[in-house]
């Protein structure tokens, strides 16, 4: 059984999760559909939403939150965090990415090849 190498991928390439949190449903799927869509990355999950409760500009503010994860390669993260970045409604819009250590060879493949300019 190959579980994949701590690049992530037979080819060397490191593969990421990034992640943001929204207030709004559709927004979320439009960010998850359009980073797909332009192949900054190979898949958007959207969780299903959570409570947020968090300090903003002095005052202890309640949300519900939809969480955006993606699954990227470190190459095409400066690109995915650009485009994020400008199509986020927040001020500060969380991003979070955690590296990948370890996976299914075939996954962190597919990931690497999805997000491949063609």
């Amino acid at each position: 059984m190959t579980t994949g190498t701590r690049t992530g991928t037979r080819t060397g390439t490191e593969i990421v999760i990034a992640q943001t949190t929204i207030d709004d449903e559709l927004k979320a799927g439009e960010l998850a559909r359009g980073a797909v869509e332009l192949r900054l990355a190979a898949c958007a999950h959207i969780d299903p939403p959570v409570t947020a409760v968090y300090r903003w500009k002095g005052t202890v503010e309640t949300a519900t939150e939809w969480r955006v994860s993606y699954r990227t390669t470190r190459d095409r993260l400066p690109a995915l965090t650009e485009w994020v970045g400008a199509e986020h409604a927040y001020d500060v819009p969380e991003w979070i990415v955690l590296p990948v250590t370890t996976g299914s060879a075939a996954y962190l493949s597919w990931v690497a090849e999805e997000t491949t300019r063609e």
